[in-house]
């Protein structure tokens, strides 16, 4: 039987609110007054690389820090599960799919995420970075769960909604599907290689099913 390794954000939980205020707070405590008005881009990719961007990659560190100051008490409940997602686990559970998070959100704060939001007891183990580090690139973190699981990587799926999942995914020799609802467009979808977009839960039911 096929294994599913979901991302979360912007994958099973919309967590824009949550990320973006915790950005906002990390920037102006690091005395950034000019902060550009969309930043979707950062919601998906590792922290590091995203304020490496936006504050340079001498103050990355600190910019992760100053995030997870208000992230960890707050921002990571300022989310909502997308319509229709509990009922496409259930499915793909009574199906007799093992189902796996595989995300680069530190574990720590995965966990907290699916409990608050009824998620976790559909999923047979949760993947995530370490508070260090270690992991946050979506390859290695998927290298690391086909191993633990032992699934087969040929027959397993990574399902996410940025470039990240996708190119992970195929660094592993896994079939890869995206996600149109998250953050990611179809050209970076389509540029990373992807086997198969799809824009609804439907679809997604679809080709999964």
């Amino acid at each position: 039987m096929t294994s599913l390794f979901f991302d979360l954000d912007g994958t099973l939980t919309d967590p824009k609110a949550g990320i973006i205020s915790s950005t906002h707070y990390a920037l102006d405590k690091l005395g950034i007054s000019e902060v550009p008005d969309d930043l979707d881009w950062v919601i998906g990719p590792p922290l590091p690389e995203s304020f490496a961007v936006m504050v340079g990659p001498e103050r990355a560190e600190e910019g992760v820090l100053a995030y997870r100051e208000h992230y960890s008490v707050t921002g990571l409940f300022e989310n909502e599960v997308y319509a229709g997602i509990p009922e496409l686990l259930t499915e793909l559970k009574a199906a007799g799919h093992p189902l796996y998070v595989a995300t680069s959100k530190p574990h720590v704060f995965a966990n907290p995420i699916l409990e608050r939001f009824e998620l976790a007891s559909y999923f047979d183990a949760v993947f995530g970075a370490e508070l260090d580090g270690t992991r946050g690139n979506k390859a290695d973190l998927l290298t690391y769960a086909l191993e633990k699981t032992g699934a087969n990587a040929s027959s397993s799926v990574m399902i996410g909604d940025r470039k990240h999942d996708i190119l992970g995914g195929k660094a592993n020799g896994m079939k890869t599907v995206s996600l149109l609802w998250g953050y990611g467009s179809r050209e970076e979808f389509e540029t990373a290689g992807t086997d198969k977009i799809v824009a609804t839960i439907d679809e997604l039911r679809a080709e999964l099913l």
